[in-house]
């Protein structure tokens, strides 16, 4: 079966961006990624991920730094994340045309790698967390994601939201416990303000889906990556 190259939230119709998901038919290549967003291959960033809680502002210097979330307001550009099994997150601000990309494994999620990269949207760009559209893509969700308790209780001390219970994305079957990254990560954005009704997440597990997108634990090792990808077209 052939899949589609990406993967378009709706969230993001009617805005001035280009904003989608890849899966494995284009992966992370940036020739690929640049004939389909018809964006030059040296106008899309994509920093250097190492699990970190770093967010970083993309103007005109595009050497790769170490950063696992990359926001940015400058025009003609695309700024992204690497994922395979961890969350890729795409932002904007439909007020202050600003756009970002987060990658959310779960010692970014414990670090709050997203909430992170919000406010520095806010710090930077005077955003506000209410004008801020969400799409969290494709991830390994709890069906596939069997963790220790220390990331469980690494988590869970960081998501919390009104009344929301940590079952809403921790499960216990049998002596193993079950994470849903994605959903942590959307309560997460919830608790700073980002309306529900602004926030489009994926259903799709890619570990569940090895055709389809790259997943490190299905492979059980190396293995390539797909994208998320983020930019002001006009």
């Amino acid at each position: 079966m052939s899949y589609d190259p990406i993967i378009i939230p709706t969230i993001f119709s009617g805005f001035p961006v280009k904003a989608f998901f890849t899966t494995k038919t284009s992966g992370s290549d940036k020739d690929i990624v640049s004939r389909i967003a018809g964006i030059a291959s040296n106008s899309i960033y994509l920093p250097i991920q190492k699990h970190t809680d770093k967010v970083l502002i993309v103007d005109y210097d595009f050497e790769p730094k170490i950063a696992d979330a990359a926001i940015s307001n400058r025009k003609g550009i695309l700024v992204g994340i690497q994922v395979a099994d961890c969350v890729p997150v795409l932002l904007y601000d439909m007020q202050k045309n600003v756009v970002g990309a987060v990658h959310a494994g779960w010692r970014g999620t414990a670090q709050e790698i997203l909430k992170k990269a919000v406010k520095a949207m806010m710090d930077r760009f005077c955003s506000i967390p209410s004008d801020i559209v969400i799409a969290i893509g494709p991830a390994i969700r709890w069906c596939c994601y069997g963790v220790g308790y220390e990331v469980i209780e690494a988590v869970k001390k960081v998501t919390s939201y009104g009344d929301t219970k940590s079952k809403e994305y921790i499960i216990k079957k049998g002596e193993k416990y079950c994470l849903d990254l994605p959903t942590a990560n959307k309560y997460q954005a919830l608790s700073l303000g980002v309306p529900l009704e602004n926030i489009w997440m994926s259903d799709e597990c890619t570990f569940c889906l090895p055709e389809k997108y790259y997943s490190y634990r299905y492979a059980k090792g190396t293995t390539g990556r797909q994208c998320g990808f983020i930019g002001i077209v006009t």
